[in-house]
């Protein structure tokens, strides 16, 4: 039963556990921490899903198939097994399937944005702001009527603002927009938002949870505040957000490149809250700690041991 009962845990992953904690909000005040946990699930997750078919596995090598097998077992755990064997296959391959994809779609389509922001750049300056701005490496102004603000990262990576943004917002709030994207850049919080993408269109539908998607995703958005404010300070960064707010995004859809005023009345009122006690942050950590190692020891070492028995006889 050890492989279904690893299938279960990796259900429990996937599914329902990060529906739950999607909803919690104190997972806002230690947006670093709670990213932590998030990671800790998914591999968690992960494990578990390999676990599940490793136990099967370890059953066809250890015992003669056939009716031997289901003699000892009985038809309903041997169909368990069997379905899980089945779902763990699909699941694995999925995973890597998509992670690839998604690996090479996100770079192509970086590439073609990256392409056409540099040949849409506006080089001439306009104010002593546009000027500063124009002088920076890796930072592009296009022309348009839209407020937007967002990085395309990569290894040649950009940070693409609009004149109308430039003279829609102080220097300050400007220098916060940019602080933010650069923290995007910095901290490559894209190539997490690709593991849970890859995560999340593995496992089916019926379990996979999108609310957990979306949680990274805002996470993310308040770590890079946290960076930004820091360097220029709350006021600065809460005015942009508002003022960048409802502005439709230049991005595909996929969440490769962030746009600043993403899910904004909930980050602005995060930075007027309070700041959160350090024991919070570490709780969660010891959450995701217990979460990762905790039930995943509890079925291995007991299999593990098994397996080594069946082995040495």
């Amino acid at each position: 039963m050890t492989a279904v009962w690893f299938a279960a845990l990796a259900l429990l992953l996937a599914g329902p556990g990060p529906a739950l904690l999607a909803r919690a909000r104190w997972t806002w005040q230690v947006p670093r921490a709670a990213l932590v946990l998030w990671q800790a699930i998914a591999l968690g997750a992960v494990l578990a899903t390999l676990g599940a078919g490793l136990a099967s596995l370890s059953l066809l090598f250890t015992e003669e198939p056939g009716f031997p097998f289901l003699e000892r077992h009985g038809p309903v755990q041997t169909t368990l097994i069997g379905l899980t064997s089945t779902f763990v296959a699909v699941v694995t391959v999925r995973f890597w399937v998509v992670a690839t994809l998604v690996g090479i779609r996100t770079r192509r389509r970086r590439n073609r944005h990256r392409d056409m922001v540099d040949l849409l750049h506006r080089k001439e300056s306009t104010s002593e702001v546009d000027a500063a701005l124009l002088a920076e490496t890796g930072v592009r102004v296009l022309t348009g009527p839209g407020r937007v603000a967002y990085c395309v990262p990569g290894v040649h990576s950009r940070v693409v603002v609009s004149d109308a943004m430039l003279a829609s917002l102080t220097p300050e709030e400007v220098r916060a927009v940019l602080a933010h994207e650069r923290a995007h850049l910095r901290a490559r919080h894209d190539l997490v938002l690709e593991g849970f993408t890859a995560l999340h269109a593995a496992f089916p539908r019926v379990v996979s949870s999108q609310a957990a998607l979306d949680s990274v995703r805002l996470l993310v958005e308040m770590l890079a505040d946290d960076s930004a404010r820091r360097r220029a300070g709350s006021l600065p960064l809460a005015r942009a957000l508002v003022a960048l707010a409802g502005q439709p995004d230049c991005t595909s859809g996929e969440g490769a490149e962030m746009p600043v005023g993403s899910a904004a009345l909930a980050r602005v009122r995060r930075l007027a809250a309070r700041p959160a006690r350090r024991g919070l942050s570490l709780a969660t950590y010891v959450a995701a700690v217990l979460v990762l190692g905790g039930p995943t020891l509890a079925v291995a070492v007991p299999w593990l041991q098994a397996s080594y028995r069946a082995l040495v006889r």
